[in-house]
């Protein structure tokens, strides 16, 4: 089952929902005000036509008075224009209100999705997350622009209708008032069906989507391994459920809205038949009844627009449902009450006894205990899955310990505030992330209030800024989403660049190397050294070159470390270490000779 079957996509009414949406109401509550009055108002002027009409002819017309339809015009033309005024602003403020509203939801959720740990991202997909932001706030924002209107100003002209009709004619009243239960019986027996319907339809869009994200993701491979006319028969799978399940839907609102229509018509037909006897026989006034049939005419308005805001409320509540979820997703990297800025450090750091898992008590880290001197460079060596990245994930407290503790400087990262620990613990990763921007704003991304002249001076101590000022625009240049133009290895430097211009006391270097070709590697080699003194560093790399030099070499084995020291120790100790440089070297080799 997919994580989108697990998702409401339909609900009715929530009391707790509509509790929190009012709390983003109340900082508009005089606009709201307002839009309420305009409701008022508009509903109001709306119900005068046809009696404006009924005055027409049966005070002038019927008797001839062609002198007092000059001020039946007018008061149209009044009654026009007021309502245009009205709806305008209406409009305009719901709109307003609406956009206020969706603002603060989307500045909170992502407000929030910064400040979640990694557990969340972890678990939940992407595209998921994304669907807040987007398709599930634009319901919210259709509720409050148009639904919340709707519900008022077509209720109130519904009430207001039926009390004129019935101080019209309580017989035609009547009369209209009996296909209510026909409706009722319609609204009551589809709603389900269309329901269902809807629900299934989104699922299989989301499937559509899932499908579809997945291969424009993957479409290097796609095309590696010839797959595209393979691909586009799934697809074509996939689309073709969509398109039977919008067939469901079309099929039932084909059948639903002509049946309306007809019980619509049969009121107005039997109004007019009544109607038309009782003028002839001098009971009612020609006036009255085209009064009446107008006003039958919004009446069944009201009753449609209703029945439609229901599917608004519906989609509305399940988005709120999800929205809410999310922004109620606990937090689990806390600072506590008494938590104090972390002074700036010299880098001592120690594993005291650390535990750690991922869920319940499957433990990737088993009583690991390490003890690193300010200015120190650890390497942490072992095979994929050996717990390498969560011990570094632990130091910047993207994960806590389940026990144990991990001391800096003296001091338990749980009891200092996250930003103090992590502005002076930098991290590059093995898949660089560049943000859309200029190769500066990159830069500067760690420390934004960096100089020019600061930028230029690390760029050239790593021997980047030949390369970087080889593009037409130097510095200036637009990098695209994920520094699409740059190559691997540029955007590799780029991402050392900006750790090392951070100034931190802590560098991590997790696989940082594993992008980048040999030749690349030694240009950096000799930068690094200088840059990593006077700081603690940790090392992961699967490349054993790329760490001999390091001041002590951990080998860690399923959590735990199995032995530890220099390179030249290791190799004579011909423990896992040496097992493991004889490999990696050996295929160096092999790979050089290639």
């Amino acid at each position: 089952m997919s994580f989108h079957d697990e998702e409401p996509q339909t609900r009715g009414f929530d009391p707790a929902i509509a509790r929190r949406l009012l709390g983003y109401l109340r900082p508009c509550t005089k606009q709201l005000v307002l839009a309420i009055v305009l409701v008022l108002s508009a509903s109001a002027i709306s119900l005068v036509g046809p009696l404006i009409t009924r005055m027409a002819v049966d005070d002038y017309i019927m008797v001839g008075n062609m002198r007092g339809l000059d001020l039946i015009m007018l008061a149209w033309l009044l009654v026009l224009g007021t309502n245009w005024f009205i709806s305008y602003w209406r409009i305009y403020t719901m709109s307003w209100i609406g956009q206020r509203v969706v603002h603060s939801i989307r500045r909170d959720l992502f407000e929030h999705l910064m400040r979640l740990s990694f557990d969340y991202y972890d678990k939940v997909p992407v595209g998921k997350t994304i669907t807040r932001f987007t398709s599930d706030v634009d319901r919210l924002n259709e509720l409050l622009t148009s639904g919340i209107v709707n519900v008022v100003s077509e209720s109130l002209m519904l009430i207001g209708i039926m009390v004129i009709m019935m101080r019209l004619d309580l017989r035609l009243a009547l009369l209209c008032f009996a296909v209510l239960p026909v409706l009722g019986y319609l609204v009551t027996g589809f709603r389900s069906k269309i329901t269902r319907s809807e629900r299934d339809e989104r699922t299989k869009v989301s499937e559509m989507n899932a499908y579809l994200q997945e291969n424009i993701s993957g479409v290097r491979v796609v095309q590696a391994f010839c797959r595209e006319d393979e691909n586009l028969r799934r697809f074509d799978k996939v689309s073709r459920a969509v398109y039977d399940a919008a067939m469901r839907v079309i099929y039932l609102f084909s059948f639903f809205w002509p049946c309306v229509d007809l019980t619509s018509v049969i009121g107005t037909v039997a109004v007019l038949w009544y109607g038309g006897l009782q003028v002839a026989n001098g009971s009612l006034s020609f006036g009255t009844l085209i009064a009446f049939i107008a006003y039958v005419g919004q009446f069944f308005g009201p009753i449609r627009n209703l029945s439609q805001v229901y599917r608004v409320l519906q989609r509305a509540m399940a988005g709120g449902e999800r929205i809410f979820r999310l922004l109620d997703t606990e937090v689990s990297i806390k600072e506590r009450p008494d938590a104090v800025e972390l002074p700036r450090i010299k880098g001592d750091v120690v594993f005291d006894n650390v535990y750690f898992a991922y869920e319940g008590d499957n433990y990737v880290i088993r009583g690991f205990d390490l003890d690193v001197k300010a200015g120190e460079t650890i390497a942490l060596v072992g095979h994929t899955g050996a717990g390498k990245t969560s011990i570094i994930n632990l130091l910047s407290r993207m994960y806590d310990v389940n026990e144990g503790r991990i001391l800096i400087d003296g001091h338990d990262v749980r009891d200092v505030t996250l930003s103090s620990l992590r502005k002076q613990v930098a991290i590059v990763l093995q898949e660089p992330f560049l943000f859309a921007g200029s190769i500066k704003e990159n830069l500067r991304y760690g420390k934004p209030d960096a100089s020019d002249s600061e930028i230029e001076s690390v760029c050239k101590r790593l021997g980047i800024d030949d390369f970087i000022r080889r593009f037409p625009l130097g510095y200036d240049t637009e990098v695209e989403e994920r520094g699409s133009k740059l190559s691997s290895g540029q955007r590799q430097l780029v991402s050392f660049a900006r750790a090392l211009l951070a100034d931190p006391a802590i560098l991590i270097l997790d696989e940082a190397t594993a992008s980048i070709d040999t030749y690349t590697e030694r240009l950096i080699q000799a930068a690094l050294r200088e840059l990593l003194k006077g700081r603690t560093s940790f090392v992961i790399a699967h490349r054993l070159s790329t760490i001999r030099e390091a001041d002590r070499i951990v080998v860690v084995e399923n959590g735990t470390i199995v032995e530890q020291g220099t390179h030249d120790q290791l190799i004579k100790a011909r423990g896992q270490y040496y097992h493991l440089y004889t490999m990696q070297y050996a295929r160096e080799l092999n790979v050089g000779a290639s």
